[in-house]
C-alpha cells in the first residue's frame, strides 16, 4: 500500500498504513512529549502529554498523537499555544503526585510549569501504566496491577506473583518516569502488605 500524506507543523510527511501520529512525527524526526508510551507496548493515551491539534478536513480538534491514526491530507499542529497550555497545566498536576521526577521536572521547565502550582499529594505514581501493560504484554506474568477506581486509584504488585517473578525480573523499573527506587519501594511494601483485589478492567485508560 502506498504512503499516507500529512502534514507535520508544516512540514510533509509519509506515513505508513496504520502508524499513529506520534509514529509519524518520530518517522520525520518531529518530536511530541510522551510519558506512558513505549514501543514494545499497545498504544494507551494515559498521560495526554502527546496532545496535539489535528486539523482533519475543516475540523479541529485535540487528540493523544499516541492514539490517533495518521490520515491522509491531515494537519497536526505539536506546539500550538493551546497545546503548550495543555501541556502545562497537566504536568503541573502530575508534579503535585511525583513532585521529584526529573523526567516531569525537565518538561516542566520546558514548557514554564509550576512544580508548586497544586497541593502536593506525593504517591510518587503518575499512572501511565507501563509497568503494568510491560509485564502483561511483554512478560506475560500479570504481576502487577491497577487496584481501585477514581481518585483511590493506585498501581501494585500483586505478592503471589511478585514473589516468584520480580525480583529476577525487574524489567520495569527503568520504565518508571517517576523513579525507579519507588517502583523498588512499591515492590517490597507489596510482598510484606497485601493489596486488595485488582480492579476487574484490568487497568483500561477509560477507568475513572
Amino acid at each position: 500500500m502506498s504512503d499516507i500524506i500529512l502534514q507535520i507543523d508544516g512540514k510533509e510527511v509519509a506515513a505508513k498504513p496504520g502508524m499513529t501520529v506520534l509514529e509519524a512525527a518520530q518517522s520525520a524526526g518531529i518530536a511530541i512529549p510522551t510519558l506512558c508510551h513505549h514501543e514494545k507496548l499497545e498504544p494507551y493515551g494515559a498521560c495526554r502529554i502527546c496532545t496535539v491539534e489535528a486539523d482533519a478536513g475543516g475540523r479541529t480538534s485535540f487528540v493523544a498523537a499516541c492514539l490517533y491514526p495518521a490520515e491522509k491530507g491531515l494537519v497536526v499542529r505539536t506546539r500550538t499555544e493551546q497545546v503548550n497550555r495543555m501541556r502545562k497545566v497537566l504536568l503541573e498536576q502530575m508534579l503535585s503526585h511525583a513532585p521529584d521526577s526529573e523526567d516531569l521536572l525537565e518538561l516542566a521547565g520546558e514548557y514554564g510549569a509550576d512544580p508548586h502550582r497544586f497541593e502536593k499529594e506525593p504517591s510518587f505514581c503518575i499512572l501511565c501504566g507501563l509497568c503494568v501493560r510491560y509485564c502483561a504484554e511483554v512478560k506475560q506474568k500479570h504481576a502487577v496491577s491497577f487496584f481501585d477506581r477514581g481518585a483511590k486509584r493506585e498501581i501494585n504488585f500483586i505478592p503471589e506473583i511478585a514473589v516468584k517473578e520480580c525480583w529476577d525480573c525487574k524489567e520495569c523499573f527503568p520504565l518508571c518516569p517517576t523513579s525507579a527506587l519507588q517502583a523498588a519501594y512499591v515492590l517490597t511494601e507489596s510482598l510484606l502488605t497485601p493489596p486488595e483485589e485488582p480492579s476487574s478492567c484490568g487497568g483500561c485508560s477509560s477507568c475513572g
